[in-house]
């Protein structure tokens, strides 16, 4: 920059001996006796003590101010015992110089104030000999401190601090000039930097000695150079001579630890005025305190500060060179210092360069903040905090290493924490990224990537080598892959111990670190010049280098803090560190305790970090397979790992053990995410492989774009309950070590035994007493459950159940006092999981011990305690059993588990479709087919009266139509049953039948034949009495015992019981009269009478179906009708259905979902929208990304709201069938699923999930999920439309066999409508949580997404497609307790195989630990309980 300039260094440091006063040419004792007169006199005349005593000098002429300006030169050059001799000497001079100020002092001769720039120059020329070190004197007094006599001790130390005192008030009236002086000429400028230059240079530049006055002085004095420096660059620009002047004698001064201090503090302040214009307001505003802004003059214009902050970045030379003590040495005072001592062979042995390493990690810092501040991270505030010390501090010139420790843990552990926020490793620092305006990769490396690059390869074989790698490797690299390793020479063999290169391994991490940040801030479709791509990866892989005692480097340890996204920001060529990222990642994530280095590393933050390079490396062995691995340099060795495909066990096996050793909360969530990753990517791929068929094999290279179209075509609309075949090896419990073959350890199946082995165990074991925790290893579990692999066995999965079930008894079985929320919040979880097991695994209920670990952990759910206690003792019953749940919310999900076993295991999905768990038929529906209708349309309310309606138990209400259907034959006693149950609606048609239906027509029913005509012949007829005992019992005499039995007559005690006999004779009386009067009337008969012929009667068409079946439920038995009288709500009541409201109370039930519902929004995001009109004009667009629409369709199968009886993301048309189904509209882009026409819709047993696309164009005016805004469930849902009326005959009111009188036996009819206390629809549907997921084609985009204008959103879920086919994951939502779910993690890398279910099961995992953190929320069965 300045080679055609000259210097003034020569000139300068030659200043004290060409400025000699006249009197040194006199005896030492003659002119010390000259000064101290004329001093005393002219001293005497300024005031210093008493400012009002101050008197106008006697100085008038210029001969008589020149005559004394040379007595008092010679004062500031005499010895440093006559103190008082040199102190007013500098008083003199000091008041004299105020005549440069706007108020000069009465003292100041005539001619200065006359002249004041002449005069000025002189006296700050002269002033020079203040702070020049006296020889022999300095070192006198440095020994006299060493010496153990403390009086001469103190004596010395009490002239240097005298010498010390002077000299700042020199230098604060220097201040003072430069910041108050208007009429300082451009010469006294130039004066006042060079006595600035050479009394620094004076100061510093010998060999730094504890306590002598440059020690004292190096940060005071530096601090006024760069101060009056940066006034000056304002008020009076240096010229190139000055810049350059600075610059040499700065590489003089580089073992001074102040230096480096006083040249952060003036960088950063710079670097903050500079990219406050030149990136705008927008950009991240570095955090400088105060004091360090007020460095730079407030009027200093932006051409200015940028000419200055290039030059002062600049004075310091290379700061890599303050590595090579060779270099820092290579001075004349060094050289001089090794020549006179005896102890000292070289210069690089002073004991002032042991404070090298420390001073080079400070430079690196430095370099390292301004770096940060380009890229937007305003981390400056820590450096300052760091650089700015006590002068205590800073006179390090004889530390130890040990000290030298100190200093780097103090910077680094504040830095550690930002560098790691940088790159996303802390979740509490997430809003420290990069910022968007921040210059390019490429502008950064040309100003910093030299002396970054350098100092990254300090300690390798690459900076002792130079530029001859290539020729020692024989290898054909680029030239420029060794061009920034040309200044890079070889260090002495002979250097200190505590000066070896791997001394400087903190500022070596430092830059490290800082290149790692550089280049994990490239943006998408940032390109990055190859040279500099090169250095760093061959600057990484070397810091990753790994020994065989595992213990982790401070380099190593930078990078894995820094570099959390090297692998997922299509870095060309990145994968060639893979094998090294690997490697290092086995020194860090399966140790229990990492061995460090630096004992300053967060151990925590290092495992998450590693654990972010984890989650981006998993995918790639089942992305590339068998693609070769390229070596960085060529060594000639076959390296140890080819392709990707032998990475595959090793990463397995890495997050395996990673997970069986982590006990950090959030690191152990993002293990498990990663885990349930794997496993359903591996299951994903082997299906895809199968379902191809094209001839390759595991051992096979595979084509990426043939795995890709296969993956493509077995996305599936149903992918959790499609089913794969094919041939694979069992394994057993026994081979879970990881050292079996990578054929069958890294397979679907054996990943999945070890995942739920692994998981279920420390879930017990370890986890069980964190939530978060726990309900991430229960979302894998829950995961797992739906991973369909065809090797399952009933053993693997009924362990799995087995482990749950004792999961929730270990849970309720804990002591009281540790029962609380999270407590029973794990437990509700727990229960939900096990019931997806079941429903996905049907056949483990045919297992008896299964079984009987269900259904007990149910009954404890329900009652609190189990009926067998312990197999000694006999089974409580039910009866006796005294219900004491764990809690309300324990009861309800155990009732809902006992539910789902009861009716969906085994069942679902239902022939109804996952739409919907109940029966899709209504009360217009049945009546249609009745018997009865005669084709006239009804409305809804007229259906519902031909129901009779009872409520059981308070929770189930049961609708009864007591007309056959009109498809029954038979005269059976029929009944069509509506059961409106917490569970689900369910049909049902009911037949009375005396015979199997396929025996009943096996009975043969004839006309009646009547009976045989009479004889014409008449008979002859005897008239006898019947007899009905033997004549002889008449004669038979009477015994005591016939008379033990008294007469009626005799036992009418009372006038009851008289009237009872009374009344019992009148009715024997009549009975005989009426048979004697028959007997007559046949007597007197003479033909045959047709009319008493006895016939079989009709069989009956119609029964009191009601009262049967409710008899034969057993509600109406006797000792039901006893206990209704006594109880105060009997079991069954009667409902009152004659009202309008009633009916719209049944279709506001029937909208009740037994299954949670959310609703998920799509976005594609162009590169470079910000605005919500834009992003929603994307879904009507037809160049989508393919992947994005493929996503889409993976997440939900496709629906259309008029038609679909399940959850729509719309209160007004969920749960009901509008009208008959329509063909979508097939147009260009997914806007057919905005909400309006269509949807895409996924359900399971528990929960149903809406996926919208919205659309830029309202499509009408509700509050429809399609448009963004808030569903908002009205108190009146609307009813079915006329076309889903249908019409009945009117019921027989006074037909007695269709009754049902309860009221006779006690029973009430009740009415049900808002007139009772049931809560709000609206708040019993409040249930639902939104999601949005954003394909976003530029990663920035999703800082700038406009999520507040387009809803609220618990969870929004970016995903970015990256170069090589994989998807980036970026994760952003509200703030909280459950902030987080899994088997997404954020920055997570996954590929298309497995995305759409990934992010189906972290959106609805999150909605669920919402809805578990939320007080107020009711399950679905509960909530209908309560409506009903």
């Amino acid at each position: 920059m300045y080679a055609d300039w000259s210097s003034l260094t020569i000139q300068l440091q030659s200043l004290g001996s060409a400025t000699q006063s006249v009197l040194s040419k006199l005896p030492q004792d003659d002119g010390k006796q000259v000064v101290a007169a004329v001093v005393k006199t002219v001293a005497s005349h300024l005031g210093i003590t008493v400012p009002s005593d101050a008197k106008p000098s006697t100085l008038n002429t210029e001969q008589e101010v020149n005559w004394c300006m040379e007595v008092i030169c010679h004062g500031l050059c005499l010895p440093l015992t006559e103190h008082e001799v040199i102190r007013d000497s500098v008083n003199i001079y000091c008041e004299w110089l105020s005549a440069l100020l706007p108020n000069p002092k009465v003292c100041v001769p005539k001619p200065v104030q006359e002249d004041p720039n002449f005069y000025a120059q002189k006296i700050i020329t002269q002033l020079n000999h203040l702070f020049i070190p006296r020889k022999g004197e300095e070192e006198h007094l440095l020994n006299t401190i060493a010496d153990k006599n403390a009086k001469g001790r103190n004596t010395a130390q009490d002239t240097i601090h005298r010498q010390a005192v002077v000299c700042h008030r020199v230098l604060r009236r220097v201040q003072e000039l430069a910041h108050q002086s208007q009429i300082m000429e451009r010469g006294t400028w130039d004066a006042l930097l060079s006595f600035l230059l050479a009394i620094n240079d004076a100061l510093l530049s010998p060999p730094a000695v504890k306590d002598d006055i440059g020690d004292q002085l190096c940060e005071r004095v530096l601090g006024v150079l760069f101060e009056i420096w940066l006034i000056a660059c304002v008020k009076s620009f240096p010229g190139p001579t000055l810049w350059k002047t600075l610059r040499e004698m700065c590489m003089n001064w580089r073992h001074r630890a102040g230096l480096v201090t006083q040249w952060n503090r003036v960088n950063l302040t710079l670097t903050s005025r500079l990219i406050a214009f030149l990136y705008g307001p927008r950009f991240p505003v570095l955090n400088i305190p105060k004091e360090d802004m007020d460095l730079v003059p407030t009027e200093m214009t932006h051409e200015c500060v940028a000419q200055s902050w290039y030059r002062f970045l600049n004075c310091l030379g290379n700061p890599v060179e303050l590595s090579k003590p060779v270099s820092v040495s290579d001075t004349q005072q060094f050289k001089e210092y090794a020549l006179k001592s005896f102890g000292v062979i070289d210069p690089t042995y002073h004991p002032c360069l042991v404070s090298l390493p420390t001073i080079f990690l400070r430079a690196m810092k430095g370099v390292s903040a301004i770096v940060d501040a380009y890229l937007g991270l305003p981390r400056a505030g820590q450096i300052m905090s760091m650089s700015r010390s006590s002068s205590a501090t800073s006179a390090a010139v004889s530390t130890t290493s040990s000290t030298s420790m100190n200093v780097s843990t103090q910077s680094i552990v504040n830095s550690t924490a930002v560098l790691a926020a940088v790159t996303g490793t802390l979740s509490d620092q997430h809003n420290l990224t990069p910022s968007p305006l921040r210059p390019s990769c490429n502008s950064i490396l040309h100003l910093f990537g030299l002396w970054l690059f350098e100092a990254a390869f300090i300690g390798t074989d690459a900076a002792k080598t130079g530029g001859s790698k290539k020729e020692q490797t024989g290898s054909s690299r680029p030239s420029s892959l060794s061009k920034g390793n040309t200044t890079m020479t070889s260090e002495p063999v002979d250097l200190p111990p505590g000066l070896t290169p791997d001394k400087f391994e903190s500022g070596r991490a430092e830059a490290l670190g800082a290149l790692c940040r550089v280049f994990c801030s490239k943006r998408t479709g940032e390109e990055i010049l190859p040279v500099y791509l090169a250095r760093f990866y061959l600057a990484v892989q070397n810091g990753l280098t790994v020994g065989h005692d595992k213990v982790v480097s401070e380099s190593l340890a930078s990078i894995l803090l820094n570099s959390s996204n090297l692998l997922r920001i299509d870095l060309d060529g990145v994968n060639v560190l893979a094998p090294s990222i690997v490697s290092a990642l086995e020194a860090v994530l399966p140790e229990k305790e990492v061995k460090l280095t630096a004992s300053y590393v967060n151990k925590a933050d290092l495992r998450r970090a590693a654990i972010h390079l984890l989650q981006s490396m998993l995918t790639l062995p089942l992305h590339f397979a068998n693609m070769q691995i390229k070596e960085l340099l060529p060594t000639g060795e076959r390296p140890a790992v080819n392709n990707f495909n032998q990475l595959k066990s090793r990463l397995v096996n890495l997050l395996i053990n990673a997970l069986q050793v982590e006990v950090e909360a959030v690191n152990t969530q993002m293990l498990l995410g990663c885990l349930l990753m794997t496993v359903q990517d591996a299951a994903a791929l082997e299906e895809a492989e199968l379902r191809q068929n094209d001839g390759f094999s595991d051992n096979s290279a595979r084509n990426s774009a043939g795995v890709f179209q296969a993956a493509s075509d077995s996305v599936s609309m149903m992918s959790d309950y499609t089913s794969i075949s094919g041939d694979r090896h069992s394994l057993q419990e026994h081979m879970l070590d990881a050292s079996y073959a990578d054929n069958v350890t890294d397979s679907a199946h054996a990943l999945f035994v070890r995942a739920t082995y692994l998981v279920c165990h420390r879930l017990i074991s370890s986890w069980k007493s964190d939530l978060a925790t726990s309900l991430a290893a229960l979302e894998l579990l829950r995961g797992l459950a739906r991973i369909n692999i065809p090797e399952q066995d009933a053993l693997e999965c009924k362990r799995a159940v087995k482990w749950l079930c004792d999961y929730i008894v270990t849970q309720c079985s804990r002591p009281p006092q540790a029962h609380s929320k999270d407590l029973h919040s794990s437990i509700v979880a727990a229960f939900q999981v096990c019931a997806t097991w079941l429903v996905h695994h049907p056949y483990l209920l045919g297992d008896k011990e299964c079984l009987a670990s269900v259904v007990e952990v149910a009954e404890l759910g329900i009652s609190g305690s189990k009926s067998h206690q312990k197999s000694s003792n006999p089974p409580v019953v039910k009866e006796e059993k005294a219900l004491n749940p764990v809690s309300k919310r324990v009861k309800d999900a155990a009732e809902n588990f006992l539910s789902v076993v009861m009716e969906q295991v085994g069942y679902f999905p239902s022939l109804s479709g996952s739409e919907s768990l109940s029966s899709l038929l209504d009360e217009s529906t049945l009546l249609l087919q009745s018997s009865s209708w005669g084709g006239e349309q009804v409305t809804n309310q007229t259906a519902v009266q031909a129901f009779r309606y009872f409520v059981i138990d308070q929770t189930v209400v049961l609708g009864v139509l007591e007309e056959s259907l009109g498809n029954s034959q038979d005269p059976q006693p029929t009944v069509t049953a509506i059961i409106r149950c917490p569970s689900n609606k369910a049909v049902w048609t009911l037949q009375l039948r005396h015979l199997p239906r396929h025996k009943s027509g096996q009975v043969q029913r004839t006309a009646n034949p009547g009976r045989p005509l009479a004889m014409s012949e008449k008979g002859t007829r005897k008239d006898f009495k019947p007899c009905f005992f033997p004549d002889s019992i008449d004669r038979i005499p009477l015994c005591a015992a016939d008379r033990s039995i008294p007469a009626v007559e005799s036992i009418a005690g009372d006038e009851n019981t008289a009237q009872e006999l009374d009344r019992l004779s009148r009715l024997m009386e009549q009975q005989s009269i009426l048979e004697k009067e028959l007997t007559h009337r046949i007597e007197e008969e003479d033909s045959y009478s047709v009319e008493f012929e006895s016939t079989p009667p009709e069989p009956t068409s119609e029964f009191q179906t009601a009262r049967l079946i409710l008899s034969h439920l057993g509600f109406l038995s006797i000792p039901a009708l006893r206990g209704a009288l006594d109880s105060p709500i009997p079991r069954l009541v009667s409902l009152e259905n004659d009202t309008p409201q009633f009916s719209m109370d049944l279709e506001n039930l029937d909208k009740l979902s037994p299954r949670t519902f959310d609703t998920m929004y799509a976005y594609y995001v162009r590169s470079g929208q910000s605005q919500s009109e834009d992003i929603l004009s994307n879904s009507s667009a037809g160049d989508l990304n393919p992947l994005y629409l493929e996503m889409l369709a993976a997440i939900g199968w496709p629906a259309s709201v008029a038609s679909h009886p399940g959850w729509t993301g719309d209160m007004g048309t969920s749960w009901c069938i509008l009208e008959e189904p329509a063909p979508l509209d097939q147009g260009p882009g997914p806007v057919r699923f905005d909400g309006s026409r269509g949807l895409l819709y996924w359900a399971d047993v528990s929960s149903e999930l809406a996926l919208l696309v919205p659309s830029g164009s309202p499509v009408d005016s509700r509050p429809c999920s399609a448009q963004g805004s808030s569903f908002i469930a009205q108190d009146n849902i609307s009813t079915h439309s006329s076309t889903s009326s249908y019409g009945k005959s009117e019921r027989d009111e006074g037909d007695a066999s269709l009754s049902l009188d309860l009221e006779r036996d006690g029973f009430s009819r009740r009415k049900v409508g808002r007139a009772q206390n049931v809560p709000e629809l609206r708040n019993l549907t409040s249930s639902d949580h939104k999601v949005a997921v954003v394909w976003v084609e530029s990663l920035e985009d999703a800082l700038l997404f406009p999520g507040s204008e387009l809803g609220v959103f618990c969870l929004v879920i970016f995903v970015h497609p990256l170069s090589t086919g994989l998807l980036r994951i970026k994760l952003a939502g509200q703030g909280g307790r459950m902030s987080t779910a899994i088997p997404l993690v954020d920055g997570m890398v996954v590929s298309r195989r497995a995305l759409g279910s990934l992010i189906r099961q972290t959106a609805m995992n999150m909605c669920r630990r919402r809805r578990l953190d939320q007080d107020s929320y009711q399950p679905p069965h509960v909530r209908s309980v309560d409506l009903k």
